[in-house]
């Protein structure tokens, strides 16, 4: 990567403590907001709760925090003040004003990875429409003549504001890129047909779970992977065999905690990857302090997206963070979460869920992923044997032991 010599862009991040929520919780989710940040290239240089029942109308956190804060921006010379929250218009205004720095909110911040992540003209045009739709409530703050790129002559009816005009010229923007992203989902739903018969089964989970390394050890294809959020915006699906049995698999963009609702809306034709799929692998990270959260914020995206009804395997990736070592029989230190062992995993409460299968991997060590292949041609056999009862004779032997 070429160095430019330009230096991150320095952030505070601002979040609240709400009734239910304990302060180790909601340092997470600012250790999540953190991440988001560099993600986005910006540096964290500090974090802000306060205890609130609800935000304060005006600037998010109460009168005294702000001027804290404030005091802080003076000093460090800090250029974002990004908040763990939507903001409204008025609360943007407000805290720019007192804070005398650029503020962001969690949707923003968003809205911004995926801008930089999108690779394809389908992923930006995704993205673009979520932008707009956020940008269209907020121009009273942030009027930018946008008129001046269609020229503005005679553009402007009698007695239109300038911020009229941008408000309808971004109308106009928001329903090209709908008729455009029709256009795409009919392209790509044509090409979902075009598929055939072959079972479908798609990769869902938390943002930076191993979705993408997963998808490279079955399919052995090279997805890009990388530990940072959001990596994968792009649906790609690869045609992978187990043993002698086909099917289709695809990756799917990773779900995250108040996941933008205009952005789930612009991904549609993406998700319906998930919507389509015959099977689902629910990837959960289990070295995550946080991890049965982030399970529950999963499958509320797939009841969202009409999918929670699938078949599901849950897979415990990154069991290789745990370093089990046998005890001394008078050692009678507790067994920490960290410190189970394959064994152990297999008699939480985890694996004996009987709506799914559960299997507990390593994808960065490989470690039981032949087990794991086994269990994934088990449930796509199944699903395979009840569309086509005529072939079952190609399952007479089992297949050959995985690698």
């Amino acid at each position: 990567m070429i160095d430019t010599g330009k230096q991150p862009e320095k952030a505070i991040l601002i979040g609240l403590v709400y009734p239910g929520l304990d302060e180790n919780q909601s340092g997470e989710y600012l250790a999540e907001l953190s991440f988001l940040t560099e993600t986005a290239g910006a540096e964290p240089v500090g974090t802000f709760l306060q205890k609130l029942s609800v935000p304060d109308p005006k600037t998010f956190v109460g009168s005294g925090k702000i001027e804290e804060i404030a005091a802080f921006v003076t000093a460090n010379k800090i250029n974002l003040a990004i908040f763990d929250d939507e903001l409204s218009p008025s609360q943007i205004r407000n805290i720019e004003n007192k804070l005398g720095c650029r503020v962001l909110d969690r949707t923003n911040l968003i809205l911004d990875i995926f801008a930089r992540r999108a690779r394809t003209s389908h992923a930006r045009t995704q993205v673009e429409l979520a932008q707009y739709q956020y940008l269209l409530p907020r121009l009273t703050r942030m009027w930018t003549h946008l008129e001046r790129q269609r020229g503005g002559i005679g553009l402007r009816g009698p007695g239109e504001t300038e911020i009229e005009t941008d408000r309808r010229i971004i109308r106009d923007k928001i329903a090209l890129l709908k008729v455009q992203l029709q256009k795409i989902d009919i392209q790509m739903a044509t090409r979902r047909k075009n598929r055939g018969k072959m079972v479908r089964v798609a990769l869902v989970g938390y943002t930076n779970v191993g979705k993408s390394t997963i998808m490279n050890l079955l399919s052995k294809s090279d997805v890009f992977a990388e530990n940072k959020l959001f990596a994968t915006l792009d649906t790609t699906v690869r045609k992978v065999v187990i043993g002698n049995l086909p099917f289709l698999l695809s990756d799917t963009v990773g779900f995250i905690r108040k996941l933008p609702h205009d952005l789930v809306e612009s991904f549609k034709s993406t998700l319906d990857e998930v919507r389509e799929s015959d099977l689902l692998l629910h990837i959960v990270d289990i070295s995550h302090s946080g991890f049965e959260e982030q399970i529950t914020i999963v499958d509320e995206t797939l009841r969202d997206l009409e999918s929670a009804d699938k078949p599901v395997i849950m897979v415990f990736n990154k069991i290789d963070i745990f370093t089990y070592a046998k005890k001394d029989e008078d050692d009678l230190t507790p067994v920490l979460r960290e410190n189970y062992s394959l064994d152990d995993l297999r008699k939480t409460w985890m694996a004996s869920d009987k709506n799914h299968k559960t299997i507990f991997i390593s994808a960065e060590t490989k470690e039981n992923l032949g087990e794991f292949r086994e269990l994934l041609y088990e449930e796509v056999k199944k699903i395979h044997i009840k569309r086509y009862p005529y072939n079952d004779f190609l399952f007479e032997s089992p297949p050959p032991t995985p690698l």
